[in-house]
């Protein structure tokens, strides 16, 4: 399944996403990314599932979700960066066409600075951006980066993207305690982000598991201050965003089959795969009783929460990926 959800969006309302690059191949291997780090780094573009596949599974998804009225956005946001599809401005075109539904594309910006890419971008009616930091330190800190993603000429190249698209731009940031939310890197952020024709701005917390077991959220004065200097240095709106998104999945015709796909993207507290499998009139307990004790999601713990995360090639025991032993296993 290339689709999933519907799921509550804090940014998109009820998003069904696309998952147009398979685990885990990016640009970026961001030390707070709930997918783990990243197996396959790369900038090179290429076609990874047909687009008849990716469109007719996006076209039943929306017929079971209830239709075009009950989705707001066809999102991709996939396992990895979504700019690496080469077929991306296609899909997005196919998309619309059979489902009439608008579409988000959720994607870190990293290769805007490609010509091609910016193009199919230029398709979507939503484009979220992420710049988690400007100065090169705290960038390759909490991104990790490709070796040949070119920081400056990337935020220029974004900064252009603002002024030419037609759709609705927004961005967001996470903050990542230590890392990128010193007062002079909030201060940066605020004036880079001035120059771009956003929408709203978005500052977001890690909230769950993350790739790098030491990632925490900055505290309450930290957030307050960035969402001040934010605030005050943008025209558009600027939202923090510390809470989880709500308890409104839908699994989809096949309820087992729509949570794997929800939770190889988008890890799923358990009490709200609970009621989600409950309200498909499924045994929760059992359900995900069988799945863990199969290995095909893992039942992680982080800040207090439990989580049900897909289990993917190479992860280790608690859905991360596999140390060397564990691999043995």
């Amino acid at each position: 399944m290339l689709a999933f959800g519907p799921v509550p969006s804090r940014r998109l309302g009820r998003s069904l996403g696309v998952n147009n690059i398979p685990p885990k191949w990016c640009s970026y291997s961001c030390v707070y990314c709930q997918l783990g780090r990243t197996e396959r780094l790369t900038v090179e573009r290429r076609e990874f599932y047909p687009v008849e596949r990716i469109v007719e599974d996006v076209r039943r998804a929306v017929e079971a979700a209830g239709g075009p009225g009950a989705v707001d956005y066809v999102t991709f946001v996939p396992d990895g960066e979504p700019t690496l599809d080469e077929n991306l401005g296609r899909e997005i075109r196919l998309v619309r066409a059979e489902t009439g539904v608008p579409v988000a594309v959720i994607t870190n910006s990293s290769l805007i600075h490609l010509e091609d890419v910016r193009a199919d971008l230029a398709e979507a009616d939503l484009v979220s951006v992420k710049v988690d930091a400007v100065g090169e330190p705290a960038w390759r800190a909490v991104n990790r980066p490709h070796p040949r993603v070119p920081l400056g000429e990337r935020l220029d190249s974004l900064a252009d993207f603002s002024r030419e698209f037609g759709g609705i731009l927004i961005s967001e940031t996470m903050l990542v305690g230590g890392l990128n939310d010193s007062e002079g890197e909030l201060r940066s952020l605020a004036s880079y982000l001035g120059r771009l024709r956003l929408d709203a701005a978005y500052l977001a917390v890690p909230t769950r598991p993350p790739a790098e077991r030491w990632v925490e959220p900055p505290d309450e004065g930290t957030l307050v201050m960035a969402h001040q200097i934010l605030t005050e240095g943008l025209d558009s709106p600027v939202t923090l965003l510390t809470g989880y998104e709500g308890s409104d999945f839908s699994l989809g015709e096949d309820p087992v089959g729509g949570l794997l796909a929800t939770t190889s993207v988008h890890p799923m507290r358990v009490d709200y795969a609970e009621r989600a499998l409950e309200d498909a009139g499924l045994d929760p307990g059992e359900v995900i009783s069988r799945l863990v004790a199969g290995g095909e999601v893992a039942r992680v713990s982080y800040r207090g929460m439990d989580f049900l995360i897909r289990r993917l090639p190479g992860r280790g025991l608690d859905g991360r990926r596999a140390s060397g032993a564990e691999r043995r296993l």
